[in-house]
């Protein structure tokens, strides 16, 4: 089934898309549609494509059909994941700018459009990328940190993992033309791998501000999880020439070997106990006592 409805105003510039993916996400997703809806920017419109939920999304999507202005566009069928639900979406975009949200996403607070909109005056025409912070929230919706660094302090890190707080980054329309779709063969890392071809040869443009606030938790604190997607990010660093694994990958390969192996032998209550300990004697924050809960974590 297909909806449409409209919110043009071609009178200024920038105008934002953002794209939601989901598959059986009726918990949040009205949330997120919500967080969309009370921005105080004009200039904007929600594309949502649905894999064939059975859990009440489309029904939720009907009622909001003509009541929500910029519901620009919905479908809901089957698809093989995320990459190919946000390559759908690319073809009903018109936004100048492209924000990716999961269905248990939202946007910070109503100024959020409005201030990247500011912001983006002083953004040259050949950065394809432009990022913010995304908040971490864990159980009872607490934010746990906030994640996103200026680019200049990323850089050289970029190549070796995902820094780039996804839910927070806004894609320049026109790159996708040149940069091609996201790859459907990642089922992780296929925002990285997009990412590592758009940003070869130039620079992403960081802007100090708040812009979503991710869900973690269930399937996302699982270390096995965790290690599908670093080989995924091997992966697509390998298709982008990087032949040979950096440091920070291996750091990385090793704190999940670790987690998986405390996950195993001590179960995952006792597990996560033992992890925030060695997270405080870091002086880092408490996470994976604090993201036990089983709700949506993912666009998919």
């Amino acid at each position: 089934m297909t909806e449409a409805t409209g919110c043009r105003d071609e009178q200024e510039k920038p105008r934002f898309s953002v794209v939601v993916a989901v598959r059986n996400g009726a918990a949040h997703l009205q949330e997120c549609l919500d967080s969309i809806d009370a921005q105080t920017y004009p200039h904007r419109e929600v594309v949502v494509i649905d894999g064939g939920s059975t859990d009440g999304t489309v029904e939720l999507l009907r009622r909001n059909t003509g009541q929500r202005a910029c519901l620009a566009y919905w479908i809901s069928e089957p698809d093989t994941g995320v990459y190919d639900a946000w390559n759908k979406a690319l073809e009903h975009v018109r936004g100048d700018w492209v924000l990716f949200l999961g269905a248990s996403d939202r946007l910070l607070h109503p100024g959020v459009l409005d201030s990247l909109a500011q912001a983006l005056r002083g953004v040259t025409d050949e950065v394809p990328v432009v990022y913010g912070r995304v908040e971490i929230l864990g159980d009872g919706d607490h934010t746990l940190y906030a994640l996103g660094t200026p680019w200049p302090q990323i850089r050289q890190r970029f190549l070796q993992e995902m820094c780039i707080p996804h839910p927070a980054t806004l894609h320049r329309r026109t790159a996708f033309a040149r940069y091609g779709d996201f790859d459907t063969n990642f089922r992780i890392a296929g925002d990285y791998d997009w990412l590592l071809r758009a940003l070869h040869g130039t620079s992403a443009v960081f802007i100090d501000k708040g812009v979503s606030a991710m869900r973690v938790g269930g399937l996302s604190s699982d270390p096995t999880r965790s290690l599908s997607m670093l080989w995924e990010v091997r992966r697509a660093q390998r298709k982008a020439g990087l032949r040979w694994p950096g440091t920070v990958w291996l750091l990385a390969l090793a704190r999940v070997l670790l987690r998986t192996a405390l996950w195993k032998c001590l179960g995952p209550a006792r597990a996560r106990v033992w992890l925030d300990w060695g997270r405080r004697c870091m002086g880092q924050p408490a996470y994976w006592t604090r993201t036990c809960s089983t709700h949506p974590t993912a666009p998919r």
